[in-house]
């Protein structure tokens, strides 16, 4: 078998196993009554947790399986060639890989024609700024810049300065001794900026943190961790490296730095490409709906599952699972984490489709396109309405089930919300029922638009893949298509607008509000003047009398002035050009974002 071949096969052992539970099951005996726990043993400390009854046999087959792909791993360890230490680091004397001299600055150079995030000062801010016995954590989800960043920190260096630093990848087998003795040998051989990348991925990372700022920052060296497990950073932050580090969080990228950065103009590029650095937004939508989607999912379950997991299995010892861990001991925790994910999502989804799918009357698209002055489409006889409404009603049905089947309550449920909100991934908007100003709900949007779309298409159009609909000739089909889809780009860009007002408004106050009839998509409240802006969005480039008509009902605005102050201003933030037109305020939405 060839060395990549083994290579493979240890990676995804190594993943499997860091999904079964380890240690083994105890019995003890309380006045002739049998009890069953979960016996774990790590860096010495043992920890008991009951288990009911019913679970034991299940724990007992996972925590058996773990062991015998732990006897793989070893046997699949034994046929991977040695690589001599001297090979793998040409000095022969680090114990990770480090990155110097010529090598740093080939590597570095990879960054060369990339442009600068807007956060990027703050980095540049630390490493060229005053020592600090601080160090700096840039944390975020793939592909959102750390490598690139510390990259062009490296080449914005002078000779001097590069001479004296250096760059340590870290992989999984490494530990954090090893580090201290790598970095211990840097500080002796007079280095002074030390970049360390995927450094989440040491076991003993969240506990023994404070290793860097306590010994090493103290004495006058510039520490930049970076890595992908941002709740494990989090974690460190609030213990070990407590008022002892500075965080840049790289996950959340705005639609102005989303042009800025990677020249891509438009709203609807930032609605299927948005949230990554990279043009192709990490392949979650660059191939067909249904392909799209099992990227996006394998992107949910890498990048954010796992970095939940991850970081929990090591924090506390895996003590801090709370609620999460009878899912983390059967093995179902990421796909606990995707399933809340993909609920938010259908949830989403299935507001997109009931308004174009309705069962008391015809479907927004359907009225619009049998009023369509050029080609008029009769979409009610062209589609099997009952059957795609029961393929909906079935789905979103199945997927409830499922989840009780995994034991995810509302408790649970609420847990991992936390974190996907800890990992910038999510944000709540507060939504308010006029008169009621009191009684506030929320509206859950995603802050990575690209992979909201991926997964939102490939939805919808396997609900539209109805067989009757199929018979329509294709012109018609892709006209019904692009008007459904449309939909899904008009609620994502009313998500957009709200969390990039509500994230650089922090002094003001972002609201949904709601009336009997009607609503309005954003109000944005000054609680200081008692004044208040009303707004609506829409995706259309068109101006029609019918987006503005709940911004001039009387009876809304009067209980919006007494709710939030007097409104200084209407809007209608659409995709055509800025003007205005009765008294409404029109805004360019790309232009709206860039002001902000």
């Amino acid at each position: 078998m060839d060395d990549p071949d083994i290579k493979f096969i240890i990676e995804e052992l190594e993943k499997e196993i860091s999904l079964l539970p380890p240690g083994s099951v105890a019995v003890k005996r309380l006045d002739g009554k049998e009890y069953y726990y979960h016996r774990v043993s790590h860096n010495g400390r043992r920890t008991e947790t009951y288990i009911p009854f019913e679970k034991v046999n299940e724990l007992r087959e996972q925590i058996s399986r773990r062991k015998e792909l732990e006897e793989k791993l070893r046997e699949a360890k034994k046929a991977l060639p040695a690589i001599p230490r001297r090979a793998k680091n040409p000095s022969g004397s680090f114990r990770t890989f480090v990155r110097t001299g010529e090598q740093l600055l080939r590597m570095a150079s990879l960054a060369k024609e990339f442009r600068r995030r807007e956060c990027y000062r703050i980095l540049k801010d630390f490493v060229f700024g005053e020592p600090r016995d601080r160090v700096f954590i840039l944390y975020g989800l793939r592909r959102t810049g750390k490598t690139t960043m510390m990259r062009q920190i490296i080449l914005d260096m002078n000779e001097e300065q590069r001479s004296r630093t250096a760059f340590l990848q870290i992989d999984q087998k490494n530990t954090l001794s090893e580090v201290y003795a790598d970095l211990k040998l840097l500080e002796d051989r007079g280095c002074r900026y030390v970049f360390i990348d995927e450094v989440t991925m040491l076991e003993d990372f969240i506990e023994g943190a404070a290793v860097f700022s306590d010994i090493f920052a103290a004495s006058g060296m510039k520490i930049v961790l970076s890595g992908t497990d941002s709740l494990g950073f989090l974690f460190t932050s609030k213990n070990q490296l407590y008022d002892r580090c500075v965080l840049l969080h790289t996950t959340f990228i705005p639609y102005r730095e989303f042009e800025q950065v990677l020249g891509i103009h438009g709203i609807d590029e930032y609605i299927r490409y948005g949230g990554t650095m990279s043009v192709g937004g990490v392949n979650y939508n660059e191939l067909s709906p249904f392909a799209s989607k099992e990227s996006a999912d394998d992107y949910i379950d890498s990048a954010i599952a796992r970095n939940i997991q991850h970081s929990l299995k090591y924090y506390q010892d895996g003590g801090h699972f709370r609620l999460l861990y009878d899912l983390y001991a059967r093995g179902e925790l990421t796909g606990s984490i995707n399933r809340v994910l993909q609920d938010m999502n259908h949830r989403f989804t299935k507001e997109v489709l009931t308004q174009a799918f309705r069962s008391s009357d015809l479907s927004v698209v359907s009225r619009n396109l049998l009023h369509d002055r050029e080609a008029p489409v009769n979409l009610e006889e062209n589609i099997d309405r009952a059957a795609v409404e029961r393929t909906l009603k079935t789905m979103l049905e199945i997927l409830e089930k499922e989840e009780q089947t995994v034991g995810i309550d509302e408790a649970r449920a609420y847990q991992i919300k936390e974190y996907l909100s800890l990992l910038d991934l999510v944000t709540d908007i507060d939504l308010v029922q006029l008169p009621r100003v009191g009684e506030i709900g929320q509206k859950t949007v995603f802050c990575q638009p690209g992979m909201r779309f991926a997964l939102a298409e490939a939805l919808v159009r396997s609900l539209l893949a109805d067989r009757k609909f199929g018979d329509m000739a294709i012109t018609d089909r892709s006209r019904v298509l692009d008007r459904v889809l449309d939909t899904v780009r008009g609620f994502i860009m009313e998500e957009i607008v709200l969390l990039e007002t509500k994230t650089a408004l922090p002094d003001k106050k972002v609201y949904i509000v709601q009336f009997a009839v009607g609503e309005f998509d954003m109000v944005v409240h000054d609680e200081k003047d008692l004044t208040c802006r009303i707004y609506e969005i829409k995706h259309s480039r068109e101006i029609a009398p019918e987006q503005y008509r709940h911004l001039t009902d009387a009876q809304n605005c009067l209980l919006t002035e007494r709710a939030f102050g007097k409104i200084t201003g209407k809007y209608v933030i659409y995709r055509g050009e800025t003007t205005e037109r009765d008294g409404i305020r029109y805004l360019n939405a790309e232009e709206y974002l860039k002001a902000l």
